[in-house]
């Protein structure tokens, strides 16, 4: 965190903060409660050279611009620095903010367009995420997401060269589970419960995306790997967007290796025995 916060924060806004508190959390860099002078209630994130945060800030941006997803208004983006609105949060993820949570991914998934990816890559946890426009949603889960991040993994020396054998073996044979979806759909990309802000058993903000188009049912498998959401979220889900057959059964952990894998190349070792049940899971 800079030691001259304030005049940072001042040369941004223009005004300089009567107080300030760490918040939790901040893969990617520092998060601080600001209070201003008017009033305001504004959260600050600081990085390293490097951390992006104005791609964070596009993201929110692009989500407040296209979506009605309560999204953080962003006040000031640059690469070591993004300063947003507080939200209300401290609830707990209820059967009524997992419904509530159903209708607002139920009308994200329903914003679409003709290709995956996205007019630009995005990050996610502080990794870089390609997005090239993609036609075939197979082609683009295995190239940009499982081969690309399992390169990463090995790149940094986490991830064993014969256990990415096994994901490229894997990849030559997704067209047995994973067929092509009716459109390309926006996602969120990060659903996990460190992202869901609620308050009064609603859903008050979604926080740090890594939007691009794809399969929504990419989104819906990330929901259930750290037991985000459950059985309330999926059956308003279902009563707003049918969900094909077998989801659950065959699709979901082969999905999750992407976030798993995303895991292994920031966390290391602790989540390569789960890549391992998965590719087991499969066959591989």
């Amino acid at each position: 965190m800079p030691a001259d916060l304030d005049r940072v924060i001042e040369e941004a806004l223009g005004m300089t903060p009567v107080q300030s508190r760490p918040l939790a959390g901040g893969c990617v860099g520092d998060v601080i409660q600001l209070s201003m002078p008017d009033g305001a209630s504004l959260v600050a994130k600081f990085g390293d050279p490097g951390a992006h945060l104005d791609l964070e800030g596009w993201m929110l941006r692009y989500l407040r611009d296209h979506t009605d997803l309560p999204v953080p208004r962003v006040l000031f983006q640059a690469d070591r620095l993004l300063i947003m609105e507080h939200l209300p949060s401290g609830g707990a993820i209820t059967g009524d903010a997992q419904r509530h949570g159903a209708e607002l991914l139920a009308a994200l998934h329903g914003i679409t367009q003709t290709t995956f990816g996205l007019e630009k890559d995005t990050m996610i946890g502080g990794l870089h995420q390609p997005n090239p426009a993609t036609k075939s949603w197979v082609d683009f889960f295995r190239d940009q997401r499982l081969m690309y991040m399992g390169g990463e993994a090995v790149n940094a020396g986490r991830l064993p060269a014969a256990m990415m054998a096994r994901v490229e073996a894997l990849c030559e044979k997704l067209d047995q589970w994973l067929t092509e979806p009716s459109a390309p759909s926006l996602i969120h990309g990060d659903m996990w419960s460190g992202n869901v802000l609620c308050a009064a058993g609603r859903i008050t903000g979604l926080i740090d995306p890594a939007i691009y188009y794809a399969d929504p049912e990419i989104e819906l498998a990330f929901a259930t790997l750290f037991s985000t959401f459950g059985d309330a979220f999926f059956s308003r889900y279902a009563e707003l967007r049918p969900m094909a057959d077998r989801f659950f059964e065959e699709r979901r952990d082969l999905y999750n290796l992407y976030p798993l894998l995303v895991h292994v190349r920031l966390f290391g070792e602790s989540y390569v025995g789960s890549v391992d049940a998965t590719l087991a899971r499969y066959g591989f």
